[in-house]
């Protein structure tokens, strides 16, 4: 038996190396090196040829170069996931013999949000591998997700004691539910149910033999999930990986987990806030800059089709330091509440705090305000925050930004009915932003009476009847004296 090698991967790049290093000549992180044996066994491929013992049919097939002309340029068939907000993440769906990977903090509602999802597919033969619960837990997540206690069917909130079996139209009978960590024992359950779309629940407690470490090492974690990629091509069966995040706010395992996958989405959100932001990552079959939001219940998860509606439901007339904003995070736009806090430095050095936003366009931001407005903020401390738990990327979003932060240093209220849409430049222009007529039209369906955009943007706009007034501004101060006079 030849004798195993010893290697060293980096935590956070997935980069090899044959000794130990102290900073990763890849990512440049210090002391991110690890050591993992690898063997040399024969034996050491077992999980790879599991995998190919379940191929559906294509055991004979062989790849040929094939010339451009000769390739079907047909879509893609996807998956109807039965969720408009997932569909619309995964880019209309899941891709056939796709690999992808659903990440998120502890307790943020991934296995709530997959359960929930497969209970609706009763068309499609689903395995659920869970290394992490019971399937009796399992059981009593789904019945909670079907409202099949007597309380919540019949209205009677205080009639939660006794429950009822659901019916039988009710449960999925095409979800099979598996609790197993071996890999190895995970592909003969494929090979015998022979399912249409596998969950594992979570990559980092599956393991194989074959790898002389413990569950969720990163050699454990990169040979599972290569040997399910594997599987997923050659048999044409989705697989799903649910998977945690780290202290630092990004995937655990190493950042090749990642190459590997196709779809990369994350489920984010304040645990203290009911909102959850389903956001893509990476997706080889649609756009990464989709978003979904969900609304965390009692009983599961409900798609919000629009979200304006839930982000302004407070009435802030007479309150300064809130501003509206009309952005756009994928291909729709919404109205989100932008909060500011002005005052006094008590400890000498001023603080600067954002929340949802970008720490470092902040300051860039009260730097343009002091500079071209001529509003001294040095000696204050500026608090910012998005209402709702959202983290918003939309450069749009700086014009709001601005007016909040005037309207709480002035104490000053905005009229209520007033909204903005503005890229700030630093020489304190009011750039043009995409999409405007989508903007106007978002603000003026809620009910807004006047809008702040660049007025760059109308040279291409269409000529349509708004009922919202249109207010084209060119510099940051034209935009604050139509709010502050």
């Amino acid at each position: 038996m030849a004798k195993d090698k010893i290697a060293y991967v980096c935590s956070n790049c997935g980069q090899e190396s044959a000794k130990w290093i102290g900073k990763c000549p890849s990512c440049g992180q210090w002391n991110t090196f690890k050591e993992i044996r690898v063997s040399n066994d024969t034996g050491q491929m077992a999980a790879r040829s599991a995998a190919s013992n379940v191929r559906s049919g294509r055991n004979g097939e062989k790849n040929k170069p094939l010339r451009l002309r000769e390739i079907s340029s047909k879509d893609v068939p996807r998956i109807d996931m039965h969720d408009e907000e997932l569909n619309r993440v995964l880019g209309g769906g899941l891709v056939q013999g796709s690999i992808v990977l659903l990440g998120g903090e502890p307790g943020i509602g991934k296995s709530t949000l997959t359960l929930q999802t497969i209970l609706n597919l009763k068309d499609k033969r689903v395995l659920y591998v869970s290394g992490e619960e019971s399937a009796q837990q399992l059981k009593m997540r789904a019945e909670r997700l079907l409202n099949v206690e007597r309380g919540v069917l019949s209205g009677n909130a205080e009639d939660t004691t006794n429950t009822h079996q659901p019916s039988p139209d009710a449960l999925n009978d095409n979800l099979l539910i598996l609790t197993e960590t071996s890999l190895e024992s995970i592909f003969n359950h494929i090979k015998d149910v022979q399912p249409e779309m596998v969950i594992i629940d979570s990559i980092q407690t599956i393991s194989t033999e074959d790898v002389d470490s413990s569950p969720g090492s990163i050699t454990q974690v990169r040979e599972c999930a290569a040997a399910l990629l594997r599987f997923a091509k050659s048999s044409g069966v989705p697989v799903l990986l649910i998977g945690h995040i780290n202290k630092e706010g990004t995937l655990a395992g190493p950042k090749i987990l990642e190459h590997i996958v196709d779809t990369v989405i994350q489920f984010e959100g304040d645990q203290h806030y009911m909102y959850r932001i389903l956001r893509s990552i990476k997706n080889r079959f649609g756009s990464t800059s989709e978003l979904g939001i969900y609304e965390m219940q009692q009983n599961g998860l409900r798609q919000v089709n629009n979200p304006s509606e839930l982000l302004l439901t407070q009435d802030h007339e007479g309150l300064s330091g809130i501003a509206i904003s009309s952005a756009i995070e994928g291909v729709r736009p919404f109205l989100v509440e932008t909060q500011a806090l002005v005052s006094t430095a008590a400890y000498g050095t001023p603080q600067r705090s954002a929340t949802g936003f970008d720490q470092r366009r902040l300051n860039m931001l009260l730097a343009v305000l002091e500079k071209r407005v001529g509003f001294k903020l040095v000696q204050k401390d500026v608090f910012l925050n998005i209402a709702g738990g959202l983290r918003v990327t939309d450069l749009a979003t700086d014009l709001s930004v601005i007016a909040a932060v005037l309207s709480s240093n002035v104490d000053t209220p905005i009229e209520s009915g007033w909204c903005m849409a503005g890229e700030v430049g630093l020489s304190g222009e009011v750039r043009p932003i995409n999409r405007i007529e989508q903007r106007i039209a978002e603000a003026e369906k809620l009910g807004f009476t006047d809008i702040i955009f660049p007025k760059y943007n109308m040279q291409g706009m269409a000529h349509r009847d708004f009922k919202i007034h249109l207010h084209p501004v060119r510099k940051v101060e034209e935009a604050l004296r139509l709010l502050f006079g």
